[in-house]
């Protein structure tokens, strides 16, 4: 079943004191049990021709299917993908570890190009981007997959399933960029499951956006070999990484992956000049200790350069670590003090509403110049780049 794309009554106020035609709140609704994914066609058809398309879709899956960019030709109709660190051998008629990439007679596809299962209209702060546009909203879009299986994963119905297994749309590039354009954002955001392994997809919507002056930002883990990176990445805007740790055992038993690879992720698209921010998941036992937060800190710096944000984010329980509680305050707090004594310009606490250290603050004057409540920037006071106060430049994208 799809659903109908939806916008609340009242009208919004962003920053800059505009009035948007669509509220931040404002979303797709979706039928599927987990309320993950969501439907789009219904924001221009009736539910008769949704009904009908989706039978179609049912019937006819070669329209999601695209030669996949990354991957090499071995014998015996085998392949070797190039896309992430795994490098899976898949023989004939067989799926990689991501189940949505198949090698069909010695060719490889992607399955799900254009194979939408979830979208929203979400305000950028909740991706969190908080350099980023503050104040604006994202095309958020998703199709199956993952390359890795994070126990603690929220999006886990989407991320772990195969895509004949849960409701799709047939979006296209075009499509998206059309839906993004009627709802004024003007991002479209890949996000939800992980975009390393709908890459073509990724690219082929980025360029159409471009072409119609609309941005492009991925929401990813940063597992992905940097050939495909620099390729895909390379047409974004902004980046955001989830770095789920710094630990390679942690990576090994909760991740299912690899630390290295997504550190070699973040120092290339350091030098690619992409504007990033980071994501680190604190869990309560697993990845909360001082040390590690300690080193996380000191190779930011060193790596990366003590302007990158920095989100401590608050754990809840979900998928496979529900036995674990809710990441308390303190230690978000302790790991923001760490991060901050250790020469970091802007440490946030994320997944905590009201929190101060959800703000920015001019690293120079500490004068607050980005004021959010829940993923509301509702006051930005930074101008031309910086604070207004002391004029220090603030890094960043502040205006479209």
């Amino acid at each position: 079943m799809f659903c109908e794309l939806q916008a609340l009554k009242s009208e919004s106020i962003d920053v800059r004191g505009r009035r948007s035609p669509l509220d931040r709140r404002s979303f797709l609704k979706c039928a599927l049990a987990s309320g993950a994914a969501l439907g789009l066609s219904e924001a221009a058809h009736s539910a008769t021709g949704i009904a009908a398309e989706a039978g179609q879709q049912k019937q006819d899956d070669s329209q999601f299917v695209v030669e996949a960019k990354f991957y090499q030709k071995l014998q015996n109709r085998k392949i070797k993908c190039k896309l992430c660190p795994r490098e899976c051998t898949v023989g004939d008629k067989e799926r990689g570890y991501c189940g949505v990439r198949e090698n069909r007679g010695g060719i490889y596809y992607t399955l799900v190009h254009s194979r939408v299962c979830a979208a929203h209209v979400d305000p950028v702060e909740k991706k969190p981007l908080f350099h980023y546009l503050p104040g604006t909203v994202a095309f958020s879009l998703a199709t199956a997959g993952c390359n890795v299986n994070c126990k603690f994963c929220q999006n886990w119905d989407i991320s772990q399933a195969r895509p004949e297994q849960i409701p799709a749309e047939y979006a296209p590039p075009q499509r998206i960029v059309e839906l993004a354009k009627q709802y004024s954002c003007p991002t479209i955001a890949y996000t939800y499951s992980e975009p390393v392994v709908f890459s073509e997809f990724l690219m082929d919507v980025a360029d159409a956006g471009h072409e119609a002056g609309i941005r492009s930002v991925v929401v990813s883990n940063g597992y992905m070999q940097e050939e495909a990176l620099k390729a895909a990445y390379g047409k974004m805007d902004a980046v955001k990484i989830d770095l789920k740790a710094f630990t390679e055992s942690y990576y090994s038993k909760v991740v299912t992956g690899q630390l290295k690879p997504v550190l070699d992720s973040l120092v290339t698209l350091k030098k690619m000049g992409k504007w990033t921010e980071i994501v680190y998941l604190v869990i309560p036992t697993l990845n909360d200790g001082d040390q590690e937060f300690r080193g996380l800190a000191q190779w930011i710096k060193t790596n990366l350069g003590a302007d990158v944000p920095l989100h401590f984010t608050q754990y809840h329980p979900e998928y496979l670590l529900k036995n674990l509680p809710i990441t308390p305050v303190e230690t978000l707090e302790r790991a923001k003090a760490i991060a901050d004594a250790e020469g970091l310009h802007y440490v946030y606490i994320g997944n905590v509403p009201g929190h101060p250290a959800q703000n920015t603050y001019c690293p120079q004057c500490r004068r607050m110049l980005v004021e959010r409540v829940g993923f509301t920037a509702s006051q930005m006071l930074i101008q031309k780049g910086g604070c207004p106060f002391c004029h220090h430049p603030i890094p960043g994208v502040w205006h479209i």
